[in-house]
């Protein structure tokens, strides 16, 4: 697993709305913000979370629950950004799937990768044995 240091020194945000940078100041120490690109106000109070694998494991838990949502609502802006917070969670734990390329690319609001990491780490797979990719889950399936 990355440590923060390497993280303030190579991470590079791909995320429209900065979601994931908000999700890993939750790990980062204030005086740290400014590292990953945010500031905090000053009167803000802010104690981090830890910064071990089993909290960064429990934070893209609840991402890829949240992408599973927003991928088979096919709300793509917002699967889309999911996307990029579970590639960021990825990057830091080192773990296989930092380096995802889908043959399909971004297919299906990005299923493939939401299955990938839910079945590495026993997560809710609510697409059971599908690939992810399958027409089904198209906004043209609705037509």
């Amino acid at each position: 697993m990355k440590t923060l240091q390497q993280i303030y020194d190579g991470y590079k945000s791909e995320c429209l709305d900065g979601r994931d940078l908000h999700r890993l100041v939750m790990f980062v120490p204030k005086e740290d913000a400014h590292k990953i690109g945010l500031e905090f106000k000053n009167d803000v109070d802010h104690t981090p979370i830890d910064f071990t694998k089993e909290n960064i494991i429990k934070q893209l838990k609840n991402d890829v629950e949240f992408g599973f949502v927003k991928a088979l609502n096919k709300r793509g802006i917002s699967a889309s950004l999911m996307y990029e917070v579970v590639m960021m969670w990825n990057w830091i734990l080192e773990d296989g799937l930092e380096d995802w390329d889908d043959d399909s690319g971004y297919a299906q609001y990005g299923l493939p990768l939401f299955k990938a990491i839910a079945v590495k780490y026993g997560f809710d797979n609510p697409i059971g044995d599908d690939k992810g990719d399958e027409f089904k889950y198209s906004a043209e399936a609705d037509y």
